[in-house]
């Protein structure tokens, strides 16, 4: 019997293929029926991996790095290191202080997590070396968040005005996004914190700008883009975003807008 090849939506997460539903949406991921649904079946797996990118594109999911086909050929690069990977971390087999030499032996390896295909070269095996946390239940293994990993796949380029390419940022550019989320979660932000409250902070340090302007007080200039930036950050994830989607979202519109400079301000045409 040819072996079917089903495409599944999980409603704000992602969208992926799968020949068995029940063990990897459910078992590996931990979403029950009614949870996600099926988009689309086929036996041909052509077909069904170039549909999946299609799809993920058309409902604005991350597009994975490479298709379903190519993923799956590749599979038994896994055998190398049998990571495991669940809806929020992907976890490797040796402490954290063998981790760099296993990663650097296992390059090229492909995975998936729910945020789409990873790939493993030297960028990204340095980023989980540096990321990585020590199981709390086996101190011989150690683990990354998916989330954190997807998104540092997807701030790893950011676009080139100039000309459309991408220029590497590096992490200390990227990754204060990251920390200020840390940080706003330590501090029970996102716990206990709200949209409404976010914005009347980010109206208040929207105030200390104006009043530093007046002053001409540039380190005060400084300390409240900063701070406007951190309020920012937070109010897109208490919203259900990211800073990063919220930016490159508009750059995308202001990339194309046309207009002139009057009096001190861009006017679109």
């Amino acid at each position: 019997m040819d072996k079917e090849y089903i495409i599944y939506h999980i409603p704000g997460k992602k969208i992926g293929v799968t020949t068995d539903l029940y063990n990897r949406v459910t078992e590996q991921q931990g979403y029950e029926v009614g949870e996600y649904e099926v988009i689309e079946r086929h036996k041909d797996i052509d077909y069904i991996s170039q549909r999946e990118l299609q799809l993920q594109e058309e409902y604005g999911y991350r597009v994975d790095l490479k298709p379903y086909k190519e993923l799956i050929n590749n599979k038994f690069k896994l055998n190398n290191m049998k990571i495991n990977v669940t809806e929020q971390t992907t976890t490797f087999p040796c402490p954290v202080n063998k981790l760099k030499g296993r990663l650097m032996d296992n390059l090229e390896m492909r995975w998936q997590t729910e945020h789409g295909d990873v790939y493993l070269d030297k960028d990204l095996a340095m980023w989980i070396e540096k990321n990585a946390k020590t199981s709390m239940f086996n101190s011989g293994r150690c683990y990354v968040y998916n989330k954190a990993m997807a998104r540092y796949l997807d701030n790893k380029k950011l676009p080139f005005p100039e000309d459309g390419e991408c220029y590497d940022c590096g992490d200390d550019v990227v990754f204060y996004f990251d920390k200020i989320r840390d940080w706003a979660e330590a501090k029970g932000i996102y716990d206990k914190g709200d949209q409404k409250t976010q914005y009347v902070k980010l109206m208040e340090e929207a105030g200390e700008v104006g009043r530093a302007i007046l002053k001409n007080d540039l380190p005060e200039i400084k300390d409240g883009i900063g701070d406007m930036v951190v309020v920012l950050t937070n109010l897109a994830e208490l919203s259900g975003l990211t800073i990063e989607e919220c930016v490159e979202s508009a750059y995308n519109v202001i990339s194309k807008r046309t207009g002139k400079m009057k009096n001190g301000t861009f006017v679109k045409d």
